[in-house]
């Protein structure tokens, strides 16, 4: 399939595994197409009978030539782009002691250049839909510092929910709207090697990925700049 179609598209970092495969899975549920972001291209096996709107793209996040690629790409395919789910991140668990300069530049590459060159990519398209979207997947580690090991981490994800509302801010008068999703622990493969939590007493992904697709299909006039996930009790969040 090439060309204009009527579905809304949307593009998703860090589609293999996760929250972005199960964010990208529940948005062609409900009638999406997607372009999913991958270092190794694979199409899924939820893809299913719908694989005509699944798009894959090789994609990583560090390399800054990948959004506008990956963007050209997915319009060929498509001919649109209506939101835009910045998803791939990584976390190196050190105190802002701890880490050396290349630590924090790891996670400022890929938590925030990369969505923000994202979005530049896909930003005349995201105008033109009236209704473009973009999704930040900040983390509550964006919101406060809750460990020492975690601080690292806070520094490039509260860069994230800056980014989030700068975009809202540069594109709000054209139809865009974004939102930095700021979950706790989700049940996922990084989430298992930073606590003993039980997986089953976690945020589970099925359920983000409904509050994300919530998210990019509010209208205009119900814009979420913030979005807090959490699956334990603490003071603010």
């Amino acid at each position: 399939m090439t060309g204009k179609i009527e579905r809304r598209v949307a593009l998703i970092s860090g589609a293999s595994r996760g929250i972005g495969d199960h964010v990208a899975a529940e948005l062609l549920r409900q009638g999406w197409a997607v372009s999913l972001g991958m270092r190794k291209p694979i199409m899924p096996v939820w893809a299913g009978a719908g694989a005509d709107y699944v798009h894959l793209a090789e994609y990583d996040a560090n390399d800054a030539g990948a959004e506008a690629l990956w963007v050209q790409d997915a319009v060929r395919r498509f001919g649109r782009v209506d939101a835009v789910i910045a998803n791939a991140g990584i976390m190196i668990p050190k105190t802002v002691i701890e880490a050396d300069d290349e630590d924090i530049d790891a996670m400022l590459a890929v938590n925030v250049k990369a969505p923000r060159r994202l979005a530049k990519a896909a930003w005349e398209l995201l105008c033109k839909s009236g209704r473009g979207r973009v999704i930040v997947l900040a983390s509550l580690s964006g919101k406060r510092v809750k460990s020492p090991g975690s601080g690292s981490y806070s520094v490039s994800k509260f860069a994230a929910v800056a980014l989030a509302h700068a975009i809202r801010h540069a594109g709000f008068d054209k139809g865009v709207r974004a939102t930095a999703v700021c979950p706790g622990f989700v049940a996922t493969d990084m989430a298992a090697g930073l606590t003993d939590r039980p997986a089953e007493l976690m945020t589970q992904p099925d359920d983000l990925a409904r509050i994300i697709a919530l998210l990019v299909s509010l209208p205009n006039e119900a814009s979420v700049a913030e979005f807090a996930i959490n699956c334990q009790l603490e003071e603010f969040f």
